[in-house]
């Protein structure tokens, strides 16, 4: 789903989500994200919304094809990650716990695993989607964090920290800010820093937050990195094969590849590449639906793979 529209008001607007009005403070649908691309705000992408909430369940009912459609845009054919903790709380040991150490390890091990390839068979105008990840580590500022609520905020946090940007770019912004009255865990977007197009995401402190919490029980992992570790599947799943404007793969309701099977999990966990376990949600394949080799989504459609 792309939108400009921001909570704690989303639930209200939501009714109004895919009328694709056409202004500064409207929700638009991925047709009309060529218009966006003018605004002063970036779009928020692959909103990974809260369990139990729901906007697809309103608006354009689902097809009787579920499948994601190609919309002209480029996809990432290979990835340079480097995540930025933002807040003064990730100077603290006893909130940082194994949360950086184990998001440095999640990227490392995305890189050439299985479940990166559940997303290997799109195809955009620059070639096709590859699972090639290197992961440059991290950047701690301890300024005080922004909310997420404005995308071009956290566009502007990366534009501070990274300084060299890289065309395939990936920065995700992982705040010490609470959720609240947020109905979503995490989105990306994008953005331009010095002249380069680059792909954003941001995250919020999931600890302790029932809504964003993928439920694992192996105790391998915190709760709050499990969570993190979790949407951040979704997101960088996500900006590989719907980067940025003009749009690439997403159905007739805005959908994604992660927002398709967004907290459904086929296996206790997937293992990267790295050796490293982690629960995490499938991603969706146009390709396993049509040969029924996926596993069922929340609405039963068999097209989502986590390549355990």
């Amino acid at each position: 789903m792309k939108t400009t529209w921001l909570l704690p008001c989303l639930f209200v607007l939501l009714l109004a989500t895919f009328s694709l009005g056409q202004s500064s403070n409207s929700v638009a649908g991925p047709e009309d994200l060529s218009s966006l691309n003018t605004q002063h705000e970036a779009p928020m992408l692959g909103i990974h919304w809260a369990r139990g909430f729901s906007p697809f369940s309103r608006g354009i009912p689902p097809a009787s094809n579920p499948n994601m459609t190609y919309h002209g845009g480029v996809i990432m054919p290979s990835v340079v990650s480097e995540a930025i903790y933002w807040g003064p709380s990730w100077t603290n040991s006893t909130f940082v716990g194994d949360k950086i150490t184990g998001l440095d390890s999640w990227y490392t091990g995305f890189n050439n695993s299985n479940y990166a390839r559940t997303s290997d068979e799109y195809t955009g105008s620059n070639g096709q989607v590859g699972s090639s990840v290197t992961h440059n580590g991290h950047l701690i500022d301890t300024s005080t964090a922004a909310n997420g609520s404005s995308t071009s905020a956290i566009v502007a946090e990366v534009c501070k920290e990274i300084k060299s940007p890289v065309s395939n770019g990936y920065y995700p912004v992982y705040v010490d800010v609470k959720r609240g009255n947020a109905g979503y865990c995490a989105y990306h977007s994008y953005g331009s820093c010095s002249g380069v197009t680059v792909q954003v995401a941001f995250f919020f402190n999931l600890d302790g937050d029932a809504g964003c919490d993928p439920q694992d029980t192996s105790g391998l992992h915190s709760q709050g990195l499990a969570a993190l570790s979790n949407v951040s599947g979704h997101e960088l799943s996500e900006a590989r094969s719907d980067p940025d404007n003009p749009g690439a793969w997403y159905d007739r309701r805005g959908q994604e590849n992660g927002d398709k099977c967004a907290w459904t999990f086929n296996v206790p966990l997937v293992t990267f590449s790295n050796s490293t376990r982690w629960k995490i949600q499938g991603e969706w394949s146009n390709n396993a639906y049509n040969t029924g080799t996926g596993y069922p989504n929340s609405s039963g459609q068999r097209g989502c793979l986590d390549g355990h």
